[in-house]
């Protein structure tokens, strides 16, 4: 297994390019697929809201409890689903093949547990951070409360720098044979070579789900994949194009 990045240094454009004409190959089923899993999502999020009473002081019941739990657990499938999904439907399209719904929709549960755990690693890491400029920051605040901003600014740049290198956390999850703690890892050094580049990448995503937001939402059941293709593209430059946990044959 190769750790050495591929290429340090992340094109943008050539991963715009690359990533719009991947989706072009098959947009109705990246289009199909993008509308079942924000359906889904919604209908969860809908059941939470339920339980909670729409947010209303009232006590929740056992019923409450369970339709919690429902959410919880739904919303999390879904968003498991949903991220597989895209990455080996954009996948196939970048290798050149034309993926079908089945491709997008196949429940890989080997794949989603790797990507949870990573997540939930991911999620350990900010957590940690959080605790330990916590902490800094009450013993300063005990010496001037205007020392409580070095902790907190200190804080803040590790969580951009942390949610720049770990845009493609996901594919390393889903696609490269390594534990939670590595993956993180893995993501740092690859990405930190080409940070700024990728910090380009998430102004071009976020742009293009803006202007999808904007007409009507709608717009939202493309731009989504769309940018799931780029993202794509620009994990290949710098990473490669080997599936080395058989995501794509489900194996």
């Amino acid at each position: 297994m190769a750790d050495t990045p591929v290429s340090t240094r992340l094109h943008v454009l050539k991963a715009v390019e690359d990533g719009w004409n991947a989706f072009t190959k098959a947009p109705w089923p990246f289009v199909l697929f993008a509308l079942i899993v924000g359906v889904l999502s919604v209908v969860f999020q809908l059941i939470g809201n339920a339980a909670t009473g729409g947010g209303d002081n009232t006590t929740v019941g056992i019923s409450g409890v369970i339709l919690t739990i429902v959410a919880l657990v739904g919303s999390w499938i879904v968003s498991l689903w949903g991220v597989t999904g895209m990455v080996r439907g954009s996948w196939i399209a970048l290798d050149g093949g034309k993926p079908s719904f089945a491709d997008f929709s196949r429940w890989d549960g080997a794949a989603a547990g790797r990507l949870f755990v990573r997540w939930i690693a991911l999620g350990i890491v900010f957590l940690v951070i959080a605790i330990i400029c916590g902490l800094v920051g009450f013993g300063l605040a005990q010496l001037n409360q205007v020392l409580l901003w070095i902790p907190a600014a200190v804080g803040l740049i590790l969580f951009i720098y942390l949610s720049v290198n770990q845009k493609f956390l996901p594919y390393v999850a889903l696609l490269e044979q390594r534990g939670p703690f590595e993956t993180v890892q893995r993501g740092r050094d690859v990405v930190d070579p080409s940070w700024w580049w990728v910090v380009l990448l998430l102004i071009v995503d976020a742009v293009i789900i803006v202007i999808g937001t904007l007409l009507c939402g709608v717009g939202l059941l493309v731009a989504a994949p769309v940018v799931a293709c780029i993202t794509t593209a620009a994990y290949r430059q710098l990473f490669g194009n080997e599936d080395q946990t058989g995501l794509l044959s489900g194996n």
